[in-house]
């Protein structure tokens, strides 16, 4: 799967004023094999860069208006999500679902031969039987996906995402595993993965010419060896 970087690659970031997303852009932006990088989101990152377009759009349930600038793309990272407690089990759906099916409707119309990664998560669910809404709507949009036509497809079911940098943790769950992370990661060092090293991971994947067509599905420990071939 892990071929030689294409060069003058055009990728698509989704999600980049969030952790995962913020990170896969600054790493993407530093890639030589990278000509552009448009960025798809509801605010500005910040970011000033000579290869990046930004793009504001503010309703993902409909990405009709994004056809032009997604077309003739090489690959996208997918990084656009919420956290378990912060809506309602509804509004966790539209987000991970509706927003990740109609984006790569209007994206693989645009770009059909594209790449595409997707940040999934630990315990994706695609029988629908989880009695957590997140498990059960990552494994929807996971269904959908697979079903979408890109020719690679890489989902990414990280577990526990260390933040690397400080940030204001979005509940006591996120703030004791933090607080415990060196502890947690030498005890059980496949079910944590830092952030910057899961956006490298979704970008290099997706910028690497892959032979054929492939559906992937990454666990945790799959990343971490991505990112270190030696890790236990």
């Amino acid at each position: 799967m892990m071929n030689a970087l294409a060069g003058n690659m055009r990728l698509v970031m989704v999600g980049a004023t969030g952790m995962v997303g913020g990170y896969a852009l600054r790493y993407a932006l530093d890639l030589p094999a990278v000509e552009r990088v448009t960025s798809i989101s509801r605010r500005r990152t910040g970011i000033s860069h000579p290869k990046l377009d930004e793009v504001l759009h503010q309703d993902f349930s409909d990405c009709s208006e994004l056809t032009q600038s997604l077309a003739s793309q090489d690959a996208a990272v997918f990084c656009l999500g919420t956290y378990t407690g912060s809506v309602t089990d509804a509004e966790m759906r539209t987000i991970t679902v509706d927003y990740t099916v109609e984006f790569a409707r209007v994206f693989h119309h645009s770009s059909p031969d594209a790449s595409f990664s997707f940040l999934s998560g630990s315990g994706a669910d695609p029988t629908g039987r989880s009695r957590m809404a997140f498990a059960r709507c990552k494994g929807e949009a996971e269904k959908a996906l697979l079903r979408s036509g890109f020719p690679r497809l890489y989902i990414f079911r990280q577990a526990y995402i260390y933040p690397v940098e400080p940030r204001k943790e979005p509940n006591f769950s996120y703030h004791l595993l933090r607080s415990v992370y060196p502890a947690f990661q030498l005890l059980f060092p496949n079910k944590v993965i830092r952030a910057d090293d899961l956006a490298k991971a979704m970008v290099d994947v997706a910028i690497r010419r892959g032979a054929g067509t492939e559906q992937v599905i990454l666990e945790n420990r799959d990343i971490r060896n991505m990112v270190d071939p030696t890790a236990p």
